[in-house]
């Protein structure tokens, strides 16, 4: 396991396992946000690594998003260098090649919903924390995408709701409005969220990649445009090693047992 005071970094067979662990709340400044990056780059440069689980030690927070007193703090050339840098973290979320998710066992506001937005999946343990977007009760709006990727996720209606009143919502609102894709007992989101993790590892990791593009890039395009990506990318596939086996595998009856090539 590698690990700094703050970030925790670890692989379990095909999946990575990025820990947020910097008390009480995971709220960011520059440094942690540069570490954050290097562990997104090392999931990122591994070729073993298929998915990509985030998630934090803190019992009552997944993320609070940036440290307001460092922020109020700091120069205003200070803090766009702070943002700079969780743009780029969330762009090389949504640029990989793997399957990111969220497991979400607290309150996740602000720049911390905008991390788990970024992410391609998002569990979360039952529980009255509250998660969303309260930058409007600052003079501000989500700096991180997150008026975008929410919009996206949830619709137009929700959204602005959310949005212009700083409104948090419970973990049952959350996945009712399609902002959480599955919720769990609190005691088991840790286990059921590396069994996800390394359920879809073990699956056929160019397919994975390849749907990842098609449902993100393909939702930004008109259906003519959208529909011809997606046969661009099934085309790719068919001489894969792992379509192979998969096909195999069904004739026979039996698991796929897929290599990732």
């Amino acid at each position: 396991m590698s690990t700094t005071d703050e970030i925790g970094y670890q692989k379990q067979g095909k999946v990575a396992v990025i820990s947020l662990n910097r008390g009480p709340a995971n709220a960011y400044y520059l440094e942690f946000l540069e570490r954050f990056y290097d562990c997104l780059a090392m999931a990122e440069q591994d070729a073993d690594v298929v998915s990509v689980l985030i998630n934090s030690t803190s019992a009552k927070f997944f993320c609070a998003g940036a440290d307001i007193k460092i922020f109020a703090h700091n120069s205003t050339e200070e803090n766009q260098q702070m943002v700079t840098q969780a743009r780029e973290n969330l762009r090389l979320i949504e640029a990989s090649s793997k399957i990111f998710i969220a497991a979400i066992n607290g309150h996740c506001l602000g720049g911390g919903l905008e991390l788990a937005l970024a992410c391609d999946i998002r569990l979360a343990a039952e529980g009255s924390y509250l998660l969303g977007l309260p930058e409007i009760n600052l003079g501000l709006i989500p700096g991180n995408g997150g008026s975008q990727r929410l919009t996206k996720l949830v619709g137009m209606a929700q959204a602005m709701d959310l949005l212009l009143t700083g409104d948090s919502i419970d973990p049952q609102k959350a996945a009712d409005i399609s902002l959480i894709n599955r919720l769990y007992a609190a005691e088991t989101l840790q286990d059921e969220a590396l069994a996800y993790a390394s359920k879809l590892a073990a699956g056929p990791a160019k397919a994975l990649a390849a749907t990842k593009v098609a449902v993100s890039q393909g939702a930004l395009m008109a259906m003519p445009e959208a529909l011809a990506l997606e046969a661009a990318l099934v085309d790719q596939l068919y001489e894969t090693e792992d379509a192979a086996e998969g096909f195999h595998a069904f004739i026979e009856k039996r698991p796929a047992q897929f290599c990732g090539r």
